[in-house]
C-alpha cells in the first residue's frame, strides 16, 4: 500500500503502525486536490467576470457623443446607456462577489494543504524514527558481535 504526498508523488510503502494515518492522509488529499481544483475553477470565473466587466466599461467608453436630430432617437440612446450603465453596476457586484468566494476558496485550499503537509510531517517523522530506532538496533547488535569477537580473540568468555 502506498500514498501519494503533498505533491502528487508516489510515496514508499505504508508502514503497519502507520495504516490509519495514512488513510487521514488520503483523505486529506482528496480534500486537497478538490479544493486546489474549485480554487482554480473559481479564480478562471472570477477573471472571466472581470474581463467581461472591462468589455462593458470599455463599450461606454467609446459611445460616441452623437447630435441627435430626434427625440426617438435622443430616448432610445439614453436607454441604451441606462442598460448599459445598470449591466456594469451588475457586473461589478458580480466581481466583487467572485472574489469573495476566490478568497474564501484559497483560504480552503490553503488550510485543506495545511492539513496535508501535517498529516504527511507525521508520517514522515514516524519513518524518521523508525528508521533511527532500526539504526541503533543494527549498531548495538555490530557492536555486541565486535565484543564477542574481541572476547574470544583475546581468550575471554563471551
Amino acid at each position: 500500500m502506498s500514498t501519494r504526498t503533498m505533491h502528487g508523488s508516489l510515496a514508499r510503502p505504508t508502514h503497519p503502525e502507520d495504516r490509519g494515518l495514512a488513510a487521514v492522509a488520503r483523505v486529506r488529499s482528496v480534500r486537497e486536490t478538490d479544493s486546489r481544483i474549485g480554487l482554480t475553477q473559481v479564480l478562471a470565473e472570477e477573471a472571466a467576470v472581470a474581463v467581461r466587466l472591462a468589455g462593458l466599461e470599455n463599450q461606454l467608453a467609446g459611445t460616441p457623443v452623437a447630435h441627435l436630430a430626434t427625440p426617438g432617437e435622443l430616448l432610445a440612446h439614453h436607454t441604451a446607456l441606462t442598460h448599459l450603465g445598470t449591466l456594469i453596476q451588475e457586473t461589478r457586484g458580480d466581481v466583487e462577489t467572485a472574489a469573495v468566494v476566490s478568497s474564501e476558496a484559497r483560504a480552503r485550499w490553503t488550510s485543506d494543504r495545511a492539513r496535508l503537509a501535517a498529516v504527511e510531517y507525521l508520517l514522515e517523522q514516524r519513518a524518521v524514527r523508525r528508521r533511527t530506532e532500526a539504526r541503533r538496533k543494527a549498531d548495538r547488535e555490530a557492536d555486541d558481535l565486535a565484543a564477542q569477537r574481541w572476547s574470544r580473540a583475546h581468550g575471554g568468555v563471551s
